[in-house]
């Protein structure tokens, strides 16, 4: 009976496969920083209901919502040098998207997908903080930027610790098709090692272990942070508040 399946070919290519971990990672995390970013700007425009912008942040969380992430990742891939030769063309510059690393594209892309549903878990967190310490926070002579980072985001990080935990994970398996820019991370590096052989099966099961186990230590580690965090918010909750708030802006 010929080796359908090598159970030894699984576990000594898990190594190989490692060494392009950090490129993974990499992605994920750059571009989840990212889209904490651009979800926090677009929550605050939404809660704010600021007229123009407002309307912006609805349309870009609608179309990056809507639209498959391979679409999108495609479309930074090919449509920006498209626009580039336009740009060239009728403004006369000499603009060469060659330079540009792919990396760059793949980032751009993840962030922006990733920052429109964090925008809405983000804005959800944030209008739960309870009402009473904000305004408290007012009338102590906190401006709005430092009741915003003193008062509502420790706060509102612990109501948005678990959904944005798991965006991260979902990113992490996500960063599979950053092979569609030429990205090699470790799916496409998988790919490229099964063309070798043709041990296509045994690879993608050596991947979904290593997935696997990401997956487990990083729910471990924000389970561990969640905890830590509700402690510490206990904590406070039983100091006087008046008291906090005087810390807090000294």
């Amino acid at each position: 009976m010929p080796n359908l399946f090598d159970v030894k070919l699984v576990f000594s290519q898990i190594p190989e496969l490692l060494k392009y971990l950090p490129i993974t990672l990499g992605i994920a995390f750059a571009s989840m920083i990212l889209s904490l970013l651009i979800g926090l700007a677009t929550a605050l425009i939404k809660i704010k209901q600021i007229p123009v912008l407002r309307s912006l942040s609805a349309f870009y969380v609608s179309f990056m919502r809507g639209t498959p992430i391979i679409v999108q990742l495609y479309l930074a891939f090919y449509a920006v040098p498209i626009a580039m030769q336009y740009i060239n063309y009728y403004y006369g510059t000499n603009y060469n998207t060659n330079h540009i690393p792919p990396m760059i594209f793949v980032l751009i892309t993840f962030a922006l997908n990733e920052g429109a549903y964090n925008s809405e878990s983000i804005r959800a967190a944030i209008q739960s903080v309870d009402k009473g310490g904000i305004e408290a926070g007012y009338s102590m002579g906190m401006t709005t930027t430092q009741v915003l980072r003193r008062i509502i985001l420790p706060e509102a990080i612990v109501v948005a610790l678990p959904t944005l935990g798991n965006s991260l994970i979902g990113l992490i398996k996500g960063t599979s098709l950053a092979f569609v820019c030429s990205v090699v991370e470790m799916t496409a590096a998988g790919k490229l090692m099964a063309s070798r052989n043709f041990r296509f099966f045994e690879v993608y099961v050596s991947l979904a272990i290593i997935y696997w186990v990401v997956t487990i230590v990083l729910e471990r580690l924000i389970a561990r942070w969640e905890k830590r965090l509700k402690v510490n918010e206990r904590r406070v909750a039983a100091d006087d508040p008046d008291s906090r708030l005087t810390q807090n802006i000294r």
